[in-house]
């Protein structure tokens, strides 16, 4: 695709500087120097090919700039992402939890264990150990020391 796409002196001077900045994404970078091939009047095709993307990031980005303009072009959308499994309640709760004593017959909890336990407890249907460790992470904690009580086996 080959549509004429015409940026302004500013929006060309913006870009260039934007690039040799280095201070933005990498994914900004490369709209940046997608619109910029577009502007000296390579094909879709051809910068997908100088830039290593996906022919379908360089007519989307192409197309922003011409329906909402400069700004949204290089901006990213909004992802939808999984909906959080724990509340913040639920998780200081399962904080606690693995400060805790282990259960009956294990010298530590781990991260099975504490994802059982969110599940006994009602936290949710079902929850993985990397929603935990994720969860645990955000603490402070270490995990494998004493002091926590968590164990990653």
């Amino acid at each position: 695709m080959k549509d004429s796409l015409e940026l302004s002196e500013s929006e060309r001077i913006q870009l260039k500087e934007l690039v040799r900045g280095g201070t933005v994404s990498a994914r900004k970078i490369k709209r940046a120097l997608a619109l910029l091939n577009a502007d000296e009047g390579l094909t879709d095709m051809e910068i997908a090919v100088a830039l290593k993307i996906g022919l379908s990031t360089v007519g989307r980005v192409r197309t922003r700039y011409v329906k909402e303009g400069l700004k949204s072009a290089l901006s990213e959308r909004p992802r939808p992402g999984q909906k959080r499994k724990l509340n913040g309640k639920q998780e200081a709760h399962l904080v606690a939890i693995a400060c805790s004593e282990p259960p009956e017959g294990h010298t530590h909890w781990t991260l099975k264990l504490l994802a059982d336990k969110a599940v006994e407890l009602g936290f949710a249907e079902d929850i993985s150990i990397e929603t935990v460790r994720q969860n645990l992470k955000k603490t402070n904690l270490s995990r494998g020391r004493r002091r926590s009580g968590v164990s990653l086996r």
